[in-house]
């Protein structure tokens, strides 16, 4: 009798976990095999850099086929304690010291530059989009940190975090920032093979990415920010450099800003008592109901993201009265502590398994970690209620209308709320289809509506703008199918409902 029939015999329960065992070794040697047959394809150069990535991949891999079933208790997720969460406003009081220049000097400013434009039908990084007066994202954060510099004779670097989607557009680009009073680095994001759902085993045929394979790759999500980081050699670099905390954010987001309240806080405790890891969150409203959010588990403060919540707890997740606040992925952290944690291999980061169809069809899983959900492995770690300007981001053409109307002034590349606005919320703005790529929507107006006084615009089908159109309170624009709207130069739109069909003929 096998030992596998004589298990089954005694504890069918026991003789299960075995031949599960059995098979996950087994899918994890035939991955092994089939990483190290794609190794052999790869460019010299570029040999030892992929070896790492599958470092990476590999231990993933192996903790996604070992975890089954969402990875939290529902019943042990509490409220988080009372000052686990600080009102950014009392943060505020403490005021800037005088030497401003000392803390900047132990900063650095992490941008995750991975994505494309293609949500916004435009090809290459999306943070060569222009977002205001010509500006694209990159040139905006250069332009403000190249303002905290000059300001205060600091020397504040800037990092890219790029992904091999990124990073050749990108670098093409830095040429022009050469004479800004900015130092800038780039490092690259790991490079995963995206897995055949049905036999676990990668798609690519070889390391190319062209052709066949062009779809066979994926960068693994901001978590992996940490171990790229460490690998790349620029964390050992900025700590040797005299840098202590980097803040981490999202390029598309143009509330990001470095906030001296926040980095005066983290310079000014006790050395014994100095926090490793800050993640602002802001007040939810309807728009943000899927946001992380953080909550007390286990006795430690961690992120909470729907994509863990037991389907039946879903809505509870969702509700803005359990829930009040949403990460704004704007994150302040220790370079000692992640140097620490990576050499430690104690870095703790949920897997999020992203389900996609390529375009022949193929069903396919990446494995992704993000980067917010390693703080329940730091010390000392805090929330910040942010006010909700430090959450701007520009994921559609919807919120690009938002940042390059009237309701924000610029000045150093950062936007803030014009004065003339009576109330500090944003405008909900809902553009159709036709308006979903930048070159259409940009087609579309002849200029950009005065927003000051707008609460909610919803645009659908074929509608342009004329010039100087002005839209208050609720408007609502809808050409039916077959049917176009101009809106005609100077309109003012108060309150409004207008569909059917309205052609403007210049005469």
């Amino acid at each position: 009798m096998s030992v596998v029939s004589a298990l089954y015999r005694n504890s069918p329960n026991a003789g299960m976990v075995e031949f599960q065992e059995k098979l996950r070794l087994q899918q994890e040697s035939s991955m092994h095999t089939e990483l190290e047959k794609l190794l052999t394809t790869a460019k010299p150069s570029e040999t030892e850099v992929s070896r790492k990535d599958f470092e990476g991949f590999t231990k993933l891999f192996h903790r996604f086929l070992q975890e089954k079933g969402p990875s939290i208790d529902w019943a042990k997720i509490q409220r988080p304690p009372e000052d686990s969460i600080q009102p950014y406003e009392k943060i505020k009081l403490k005021g800037l010291p005088a030497d401003v220049a000392s803390s900047l000097n132990k900063l650095a400013v992490v941008k995750l530059n991975g994505g494309l434009g293609t949500s916004m039908g435009c090809k290459g990084p999306k943070s060569l989009i222009s977002v205001r007066n010509e500006n694209t994202f990159l040139d905006l954060t250069v332009q403000q940190i190249e303002h905290l510099n000059k300001s205060y004779h600091a020397d504040v670097p800037l990092v890219l975090m790029n992904s091999f989607n990124t990073d050749e557009d990108t670098k093409k680009i830095l040429q022009k920032y050469t004479h800004n009073r900015v130092k800038i680095h780039t490092f690259n994001q790991s490079r995963y093979p995206r897995i055949n759902k049905e036999s676990l085993l990668p798609v690519a045929t070889n390391m190319g990415l062209t052709g066949e394979n062009e779809e066979a790759w994926y960068p693994p999500g901001h978590g992996d920010i940490y171990t790229s980081f460490y690998n790349s050699g620029l964390l050992d670099k900025l700590i040797a450099e005299g840098k202590e905390y980097i803040f981490v954010s999202n390029i598309d987001n143009l509330g990001a800003t470095v906030d001296l309240h926040i980095l005066n806080h983290l310079m000014n405790q006790p050395s014994d008592k100095r926090c490793e890891f800050v993640m602002e969150v802001t007040d939810k409203t309807r728009a943000d109901v899927k946001g992380g959010t953080l909550t007390q588990y286990d006795g430690k403060l961690r992120l909470l993201e729907i994509a863990q919540v037991p389907k039946a707890q879903v809505d509870e997740f969702k509700s803005v009265t359990k829930f009040k606040i949403f990460n704004t992925n704007n994150l302040w952290i220790s370079l000692p502590a992640i140097k620490r944690l990576h050499e430690k291999n104690a870095m703790d980061m949920e897997i999020i398994v992203n389900p996609k169809t390529l375009d022949g069809g193929l069903n396919v899983i990446q494995l992704e970690t993000a980067v917010g959900a390693a703080m329940k492995s730091f010390d000392n770690v805090l929330g910040i209620n942010v006010p909700r300007s430090r959450f701007l981001p520009v994921k559609t053409t919807s919120d690009l209308l938002l940042v390059m109307s009237n309701l924000y002034s610029m000045n150093a590349g950062s936007l803030t709320m014009s004065p003339k606005r009576e109330f500090p919320t944003t405008p909900h703005v809902k553009l159709g289809s036709s308006f979903t790529k930048v070159r259409d929507f940009l087609k579309r107006f002849e200029s950009i509506p005065d927003m000051l006084e707008l609460d909610h615009l919803t645009v659908s089908g074929d509608v342009t703008f004329g010039k100087q159109v002005t839209v208050k309170g609720t408007v609502i624009i809808i050409a039916n199918h077959g049917d176009r709207i101009d809106i005609p130069a100077g309109a003012m739109l108060e309150n409004k409902i207008v569909s059917g069909n309205l052609r403007i003929l210049d005469h």
